[in-house]
């Protein structure tokens, strides 16, 4: 049996990539389960820096593999039940504490959509087409996107993506914010492995600590944050990293991570 998801190590970087390019890495059931416990392991593992996401084939996602969903006999409870098992580990992803990136080739459609916004950066490819095909299956968006997208994009602008089901090719999705940059089709993945080797040398647990509170910037107010920032700054102050970097700027010696020295 061919495995769902492939997880391969490059140095400091873990790279997920979906596996059923017969039908657009769809997601089914085994593949759910499986991107679940890869997303897992990234959490769990200290050796992992950063996370590259990308597709197997010529797509990253098509989103929910409906010829299996219309196989199914399921009442409504079951559904809900099976739509409230995603949320876990994609909440996991969401608010994982490392760089996450998304290379993005061809369709990004539905909860594949979906995930590409749950990324803190997604490099897509010119010929990538993005969209929230939900309405056209007389269904409701799931996956996190109703969260996600109008935070990205603006409400208005949601409300647009989610009522057309359109697709959005790459450049505007640059132009909106979903993407960070449009690259070559069939150089997403280099790009985003090197965009993640740049992240190798950097403060993981810093970095990880600002994006959780970032990540709750639009639902807490202004002092609520302040205390948030005032907590994470204390564990920063008091870290390894942290005392090295003070090391290496009283000695006059090159910062262990400068994005503008990075080659």
């Amino acid at each position: 049996m061919t495995n769902p998801v492939i997880l391969r190590r490059e140095q400091a970087t873990l790279v997920i990539t979906l596996n059923r390019p017969e039908r657009r890495n769809a997601f089914d059931l085994e593949m759910r389960q499986a991107l679940g416990e890869a997303i897992l392991a990234a959490r769990d593992s200290t050796d992992v820096r950063a996370v590259v996401l990308t597709g197997a084939g010529d797509h990253f996602s098509a989103g929910g593999d409906l010829k299996a969903l219309s196989s199914q006999t399921l009442d409504p409870h079951a559904v809900r039940d099976r739509i409230r098992r995603l949320h876990p580990w994609f909440r996991e992803l969401v608010n994982l504490e490392k760089p996450v990136i998304a290379a993005v080739e061809g369709a990004a459609f539905g909860g594949g959509f979906h995930l590409t916004l749950a990324s803190d950066f997604v490099l897509a490819a010119s010929n990538a087409r993005f969209c929230a095909v939900f309405a056209r299956m007389g269904m409701v968006p799931d996956l996190g996107g109703l969260y996600l997208l109008p935070r990205i994009v603006g409400l208005q602008r949601a409300k647009e993506i989610v009522f057309t089901a359109r697709e959005i090719a790459a450049d505007e999705a640059a132009a909106l914010g979903i993407a960070f940059g449009v690259y070559p089709p069939g150089s997403t993945l280099t790009h985003a492995m090197e965009l993640a080797a740049r992240m190798a040398d950097a403060p993981t647990q810093a970095l990880g600590m600002a994006k959780n509170v970032l990540n709750r910037s639009f639902n807490l107010d202004q002092d609520t944050l302040a205390e948030l920032e005032s907590y994470a700054q204390a564990v920063a102050l008091h870290s390894d990293y942290h005392r090295d970097a003070i090391e290496r700027f009283m000695g006059k010696k090159t910062a262990r991570f400068n994005w503008n020295n990075r080659s």
